[in-house]
């Protein structure tokens, strides 16, 4: 199999994928090496793909007539704020994509995160605890960004309504339509 060919199957996996793919799983489809996928994974996203790495794998975002809406929520907290705030969005029914931070030198960093429940939470808190891993909110004094995936503005009005309650949200959000 020639590699444009494996980038596009790879591509069409991931369009059709109802939940995250491992590296792995995405290697024993196209019988080549996890670092192959990644590699494939870096090009694609250089040809404007937008896949996203979560701890569960890679998934690409929903898209098209009847896609969730995303909104940029901008928050400020320390790190023991960032449970309650990762709840306030899962529980209003928005799934968190990613967190942005803006680096005095380097500009925008991302990390995306795919958090669509409390378990997804737990996951995540467990494994940078276990990692010692800082969240990337030290590097701006607690501010940084979340892009959240939104059935309808009823939801995202809850989300920034329990978000401003505890002392979370910092300003409106930049709303988006159709997934990207």
């Amino acid at each position: 199999m020639h590699t444009e060919e494996r980038r596009r199957l790879l591509l069409a996996r991931l369009r059709k994928a109802k939940q995250p793919l491992t590296g792995t799983k995405l290697a024993r489809e196209l019988e080549v090496s996890r670092q192959i996928i990644v590699g494939d994974i870096s090009i694609l996203r250089a040809q404007g793909a937008q896949i996203f790495a979560t701890p569960r794998g890679y998934i690409l975002p929903e898209s098209g007539e009847g896609a969730a809406m995303l909104a940029t929520l901008v928050c400020r907290h320390d790190a023991a704020g960032m449970e309650p705030e990762l709840q306030a969005i899962v529980d209003n029914g928005g799934a968190v994509l990613d967190v942005i931070v803006e680096h005095p030198v380097y500009g925008a960093i991302r990390g995306d995160l795919l958090l669509e429940s409390r378990r997804d939470i737990r996951r995540f808190l467990t494994k940078m605890k276990k990692c010692q891993a800082n969240p990337l909110l030290v590097v701006t004094g607690g501010i940084h960004m979340h892009t959240v995936r939104i059935p309808d503005e009823e939801t995202l009005a809850a989300i920034r309504d329990d978000l401003r309650n505890l002392g979370i949200l910092v300003e409106d959000e930049v709303k988006h339509s159709g997934g990207k």
